[in-house]
């Protein structure tokens, strides 16, 4: 069966840009303008992606990231914004779209990060019907499981969203290897582009929400200035 990828952008042309060529991917489409339209839409449907455009009649895509995020935390999204809207950026990131790019942009690269979407989608899905080998990671009090993609944390499950968890188990896999930004854009979102680092900010301050005890003076995903980021397996114990 074919992905399907949901666009919800109220710039007809722009619109049918991406239809056009994620339909030459082999990919099915269906193309909502307005933002409550396209809310429904997404909640009512299974999509592989929804390609969200920020700026949008009735309910702007900030809200639709929102409560898509609530409902569905295991939905992939990916954020259209343009060049001047850096806090609208950031906050649509903060409210967990797994990745965005800025308007104009090429052909090429839209085609690259929804392949790279899709892949990440296409690894959950197999993991949440177990068709992986169980692959685990304990670090002290923190236990990741690849198959189910829980993560327990002193017993408890934290509910992450795919992006969040594939990036925590990057960082386990390597614990106490710092990682720049450009680094763990290959590694977990597969792909290098100058200019996307509010995409790594934004999941790590995410994931020390969930995580720290005090997101604001993180211990265990800790920044090391002027290089990136690592876990600390001594925080973990």
């Amino acid at each position: 069966m074919s992905d399907s990828i949901l666009i919800v952008e109220d710039d007809l042309d722009i619109a049918n840009l991406i239809r056009v060529n994620l339909e030459d991917m082999s990919l099915e489409t269906e193309h909502r303008a307005n933002g409550k339209e396209a809310l429904k839409e997404a909640l009512d449907k299974n999509y592989s992606l929804i390609i969200l455009d920020l700026m949008l009649p009735e309910m702007s895509g900030l809200d639709i990231c929102r409560t898509v995020r609530e409902k569905k935390p295991e939905q992939a999204i990916l954020m259209l914004t343009s060049k001047s809207s850096e806090a609208d950026r950031v906050v649509g990131l903060e409210l967990g779209a797994d990745d965005y790019m800025t308007k104009p942009f090429s052909i090429r690269e839209l085609q690259a990060r929804v392949r790279s979407q899709l892949r990440r989608f296409h690894v959950s899905g197999s993991a949440n019907s177990n068709a992986i080998e169980n692959s685990s990671i304990v670090i002290g009090q923190l236990e990741l499981n690849e198959a189910s993609r829980e993560v327990l944390w002193h017993n408890k499950k934290l509910d992450l969203t795919s992006t969040e968890f594939d990036l925590l188990w990057h960082f386990a896999r390597h614990p106490g290897q710092v990682f720049s930004r450009s680094q763990l854009l290959d590694k977990v979102w597969g792909y290098q582009h100058s200019g996307y680092e509010h995409t790594v900010n934004s999941h790590i301050n995410r994931l020390r929400n969930k995580l720290e005890a005090d997101a604001a003076n993180p211990q265990i995903v800790q920044t090391v200035w002027g290089v990136g980021y690592k876990l600390s397996p001594e925080e973990c114990q």
